[in-house]
């Protein structure tokens, strides 16, 4: 150190690379790093010199990068709670299922476009909004333009857009009761008034609704967490009342891919009237992973200006590259596949999981197996399913207690578990385990 000052002349990458015995490239990027960093300056015909105040800040310890420390970054919790040995918590699918060559072969196309001078606003996005328009249409029912469609950072994203378009700060939404925490929590973030409907055995019932809610929020293919199909009497008479009363039906279409040995039903937006009332949101998440980040949002016609005109604000955006990836992997066919190989997947983990209850008796009733990726052990009324997961939790299994679902006081008690990552050779030892926890916790009582 001190050996230059500012104003010097650094050589020139050839000689010193000569001189130092290595690569002109690794010099190079040497000289990049110390221009980046404010230390040097470069100009064409003058060479690199040292930039004034460059010996200040070396004196001062100033790093041109940070170094690692060779000790990879650990989470708080991680250090005195150890990861389950089988985690069984609700809403997340097994990307092991995903083709590899497939996946590759998408990312690569992706990786092959030009790159994006900027990022993409609410009309960008146009592959895969002409992928997922076919997509819906063939899986889901729905008719749509693929400019109709908004792509977002996420269902959250889609939410808070939703909420902001809507002018639906301050006003009540009927939200289900247990329902999905996430979204309740978003709402209420965004100054939404959620109200509590509790769902039945057939999800949210349209005459529990007011005139003063302003939207209702639901996720009628697969009730979070009871895992309530809504009956298509019931979707209608939710589409009319909407209709009636000009209020919003947001539907979070969780878990709509995956259904077992039941027929497929419409979604809300897919029925007479629902276009002009139900904002449609999927995702990425259930189909593939969480990891994506992608989620699409289909408004009703006279808030498409506004939902815009709210993602404009925000400035929430999607890489480009992604979704670039997502439509090659919708458009060549792999996500037909990859939905028909991870359903039979998931029937047969169900399937196994459920058998696998009834032997040990695992609690008084299973919810929810008709479709999604999760069911519900229903517990006799007195036990304590947080006790019940704590119990699991130490035996190396997670689940998600029912009732930290709900907003107030819980009238049910039960374990919600995801059985997408379940082996089928691992389901009877987990419900053994399941099994033993209920009978200890109601011995306890």
């Amino acid at each position: 150190m001190g050996r230059l000052g500012p104003g010097d002349a650094l050589p020139s990458t050839r000689s010193l690379a000569t001189e130092l015995g290595v690569a002109r490239s690794s010099v190079v990027d040497a000289y990049d790093e110390l221009a980046a960093a404010g230390y040097t300056t470069a100009r064409p015909g003058s060479g690199t010199r040292i930039a004034a105040g460059a010996d200040t800040a070396a004196r001062a310890g100033a790093a041109s990068h940070v170094t690692s420390s060779g000790v990879a970054p650990v989470m708080r919790r991680a250090s005195h709670e150890p990861s389950p040995a089988w985690d069984l918590t609700p809403g997340h699918p097994d990307p092991s299922l995903i083709s590899a060559t497939d996946w590759r072969r998408a990312w690569r196309a992706a990786a092959a476009a030009p790159i994006a001078s900027a990022a993409s606003g609410p009309y960008g996005h146009p592959e895969l909004r002409h992928a997922l328009a076919g997509h819906l249409r063939r899986t889901r029912g729905i008719v749509v333009d693929p400019s109709e469609l908004v792509v977002v950072p996420g269902v959250a994203s889609a939410l808070r857009t939703i909420t902001s378009a809507a002018g639906l700060a301050g006003r009540d939404i009927a939200f289900e009761e247990p329902g999905y925490v996430e979204a309740r929590e978003v709402f209420e973030m965004c100054g939404v008034r959620t109200r509590a409907v509790v769902v039945d055995g057939d999800g949210l019932d349209p005459g529990s609704l007011r005139s003063t809610d302003s939207a209702v929020y639901c996720t009628p293919a697969h009730q979070y967490p009871l895992g309530a199909r809504l009956p298509v009497a019931r979707r209608a008479r939710l589409v009319q009342w909407a209709a009636r009363t000009g209020s919003l039906l947001i539907e979070d279409d969780y878990d709509g891919e995956f259904r077992y040995d039941v027929s497929a039903l419409p979604a809300l937006r897919g029925i007479d009237g629902g276009q002009d009332s139900v904002a449609y949101v999927g995702t990425a998440s259930k189909m593939l992973t969480p990891a994506l980040r992608v989620a699409w949002l289909l408004p009703p016609p006279a808030l498409r200006d506004a939902v815009a005109d709210a993602l404009e604000r925000s400035g929430e955006s999607v890489c480009t590259v992604t979704t670039l990836a997502l439509a090659r992997f919708i458009e060549s066919g792999a996500l037909t596949r990859h939905l028909a190989r991870a359903a039979r997947t998931y029937s047969a983990r169900r399937s196994a999981l459920v058998a696998a209850f009834g032997r040990h008796s695992a609690g008084d009733e299973l919810a929810g197996v008709e479709a999604g990726l999760h069911l519900v052990v229903r517990l006799r009324d007195g036990t304590d399913d947080l006790t019940v997961a704590a119990a699991l939790r130490d035996r190396g299994v997670a689940v998600s207690p029912l009732s930290s679902f709900f907003t107030g006081p819980a009238t049910a008690s039960g374990l919600v578990c995801g059985y997408a990552r379940l082996p089928e050779t691992r389901a009877d030892a987990v419900a053994e385990l399941v099994a033993q926890a209920i009978a200890e916790a109601a011995g306890h009582r």
